[in-house]
């Protein structure tokens, strides 16, 4: 071998080992670096907690009573068929009121906050009709605009006449649009999508057009540009004879636990074996599988056997709740999916019967305005749900009394007469109102006064 073979052949081997001890020293120290803490540094971004400027509190009614196709030579043609009475004010006075444009002239109200906070409000209409193509009694809260709520009530067969009723008090037009969810699944019908509302003007949608047939409609209102107030008003004519009347208000969202209080079951409501209680449920979004619990509201104790119901996602469902013995009751139903959830009720099935549908009821801590309209016999329904006994003082401005409901318990409370009445309770609970008479049938939840404002975090 030649010297300058090896001398190649020495430096090549030389080269070889240099890279192996390299890629070994370059693997320990990878791994050695690896298992010691390095060195961190983080930026933690900039924090402002800020309150934000109340805005003035906002409450729309339903208006009157209305009927569509009453007359001959205009069928689409909405008119009156009874006039709403309305109560309405604040903590600490009247609020402004103002009409809506439109079918029957809803009436709305607005209250400027106090300084920091907004100011405690409520109001309620009521309206008893008595004519040859409608006959019934209804009662509904008056609300505060959403951009979106939910309508749980209702029918598309034959011999109902329910409307929608969606109304803008801001000062922009509002574009809706309306999701039916029936037994196909969610559609939006040609007269529920771009519906422009222009700015103070109700509109009305029958309902007919856009579910018709469906037995069992729940209605997604979702607004752009500006919220707006939606309620349902449904009636039903069986064989040429009225069967009642009532005006529901929109839910606000789909929840995991709907607590519907306060359902009267009048003596005689299935006297002709027709089922006169029942509940709708829906899951929007997802399959799953919910419990319906019956108490009683005066002691919470079981009128039933809990019921087990299994969800398709978008598809209602109605569960018979008949046989229940006369009294008023709390329905619960629990889901392991968000949910809505609400319970039609009839006087009777004969002519000059009345019904109501029976909306859940949010939770209440601290105070709360309740407006009283005229009617029949009221009842306030009180559920606590919570492991601690909850104290609910009742004022009407003149009288006061205060109510113990247990854990885990609820009772009912006579409201003697109409006009505002404050609520007070020292732990959370969830109340409605409930009016019963001879074939007259209403009830709404009471929801909360909202007058704090909640600190939000800015980031500059």
């Amino acid at each position: 071998m030649s010297d300058r073979r090896i001398f190649r052949w020495a430096t090549t081997g030389a080269r070889a080992i240099a890279g192996t001890v390299v890629a070994v020293a370059f693997v320990v120290a990878v791994v050695t670096a690896a298992g010691v803490p390095w060195p961190t540094y983080e930026r933690r971004p900039v924090e402002v907690a800020a309150m934000p400027v109340p805005s003035a509190s906002v409450l729309v009614c339903s208006g009157d009573l209305l009927a569509l196709g009453q007359i001959v030579e205009d069928p689409d043609q909405v008119v009156v068929a009874a006039s709403q009475s309305v109560v309405s004010g604040a903590e600490d006075g009247a609020m402004a009121e103002f009409v809506l444009g439109g079918p029957g002239a809803p009436r709305a109200y607005s209250k400027e906050p106090d300084g920091s906070r907004r100011v405690a409000v409520a109001a309620s209409g009521a309206a008893a009709a008595d004519t040859p193509f409608l006959r019934g009694y209804a009662a509904s809260a008056c609300r505060p605009p959403l951009i979106e709520s939910w309508l749980v009530g209702g029918s598309g067969e034959t011999g109902a006449a329910d409307i929608v009723v969606i109304s803008n008090p801001g000062r922009v037009a509002a574009t809706v649009e309306l999701t039916v969810f029936g037994a196909t699944g969610p559609v939006v019908p040609p007269g529920g999508a771009a519906i422009v509302i222009p700015a103070g003007q109700q509109h009305v949608v029958p309902l007919a057009g856009l579910a018709r047939g469906e037995a069992s409609p729940i209605v997604r209102v979702s607004a752009s540009g500006a919220p707006v107030t939606a309620s349902l008003q449904t009636s039903i004519t069986r064989t040429l004879a009225t069967g009642g009347v009532d005006q529901v208000e929109a839910i606000a969202s789909p929840e995991t636990d709907q607590i519907i209080a306060g359902v009267p079951v009048m003596a005689g409501a299935a006297a002709d074996g027709q089922v006169a209680t029942i509940a709708r449920v829906l899951s929007p979004t997802a399959a799953g599988t919910a419990t319906l619990t019956v108490t009683d509201a005066r002691n919470a104790t079981p009128a039933r056997e809990p019921q087990p119901i299994a969800l398709s996602a978008g598809l209602p469902i109605e569960v018979d709740l008949g046989g229940l013995p006369p009294g008023d009751y709390t329905v619960e139903v629990t889901a392991d999916v968000p949910i809505l959830a609400a319970v039609w009720q009839t006087t009777d099935f004969a002519p000059g019967a009345d019904f109501a549908w029976y909306t859940p009821a949010p939770e209440l801590e601290g105070t709360a305005m309740l407006a009283v309209p005229a009617g029949p016999l009221r009842t306030l329904s009180l559920v606590n749900r919570g492991e601690a006994e909850a104290i609910v003082s009742v004022s009407d401005g003149e009288q006061s009394s205060q109510t113990v409901v247990p854990p885990l318990g609820s009772t009912v409370v006579r409201i003697a007469t109409q006009g505002l009445v404050t609520l007070e309770a020292t732990a959370p609970v969830h109340a409605s109102l409930s009016l019963t008479g001879d074939g007259a049938l209403a009830g709404f939840p009471v929801w909360p006064a909202d007058t704090g404002s909640e600190s939000i975090v800015v980031y500059p």
